[in-house]
């Protein structure tokens, strides 16, 4: 019997899947699921390059919500990927939140995956797993960023759990593996070894053949007051860090090399 003082709280449950096809170079929808609080639209199916935007209609996640993005391209099909706004995570009063992102781009495919920033509260408690399939020659610009409370609003994050798992795999074939992971005990590190400082940090990657040869390019764009960036590229990929002690400078380096990856403008649910 629950006790009449112990509130029972309701969870988020969501699961929003999208499937798209390629035919005369044309890509269209193949398959659309929603569940619970995830919704998947696509604004622009007309295009060339059709976008599809995720949402949670909760508003935000806590303990123990789940979430699930997926987006599957058939060989040659081309989408960009992005949510509706910041992911907001919450204080947790128990238990841990988990979003999961499955993504998969078939032979000859292009996907941008560029959801917007997801914001972390104190207290917030945030497993997160993205992983991306490639099939080959595929082409795959991704693009996370992290921000530490509003400092619009005088908020400090000193305590959150957020552990966050990315895996990038070419033909089954790990290229990219990156674990992340928050607590009090990194938030407050100082010097390089910890965010020295900082309230928001952004990870942009582009797989593809000859993402070298950008290189040169993105360094030039990289010149943010404010901001510490930094791009290296190797082996078909090329990885550009950046962090600051606000989310503004942050988001302008991720949309201006990202604007410049993609060769042409950044979604439309993007507020810069």
């Amino acid at each position: 019997m629950l006790d009449a003082a112990t509130p029972t709280l309701q969870r988020t449950r969501g699961l929003a899947s999208v499937g798209l096809s390629c035919a005369g170079g044309v890509t269209r929808i193949a398959g659309l699921r929603q569940e619970g609080s995830a919704k998947a639209f696509l604004p622009r199916t007309d295009a060339e390059d059709p976008e599809v935007v995720f949402l949670n209609t909760a508003g935000g996640l806590t303990g123990g919500d789940r979430m699930a993005f997926r987006l599957a391209l058939d060989p040659d099909a081309r989408a960009t990927a992005t949510t509706q706004t910041a992911e907001r995570v919450y204080r947790a009063a128990s238990g841990v939140a988990e979003m999961r992102v499955e993504l998969e781009a078939g032979a000859g495919a292009a996907l941008d995956w560029l959801p917007q920033e997801t914001i972390l509260f104190q207290g917030a408690a945030l497993m997160r797993e993205t992983t991306v399939s490639l099939g080959q020659d595929a082409r795959l610009l991704m693009a996370e960023t992290v921000v530490l409370g509003r400092a619009a609003m005088g908020e400090t994050v000193t305590r959150a759990a957020f552990t966050d798992r990315r895996r990038v795999l070419r033909e089954g074939r790990p290229v990219m593996v990156e674990p992340l992971a928050l607590d009090a005990e990194s938030l407050a590190a100082e010097g390089p070894a910890g965010l020295d400082g900082a309230r928001a940090l952004a990870t942009l990657a582009l797989f593809d053949q000859g993402a070298e040869d950008a290189l040169g390019p993105v360094r030039a764009l990289l010149d943010e007051p404010g901001a510490v960036a930094h791009a290296s590229a190797w082996d078909g990929k090329l990885v550009l860090r950046a962090m600051a002690a606000d989310a503004r400078p942050v988001r302008r380096i991720v949309a201006r090399v990202a604007a410049h990856l993609r060769r042409g403008p950044l979604p439309r649910v993007w507020q810069i």
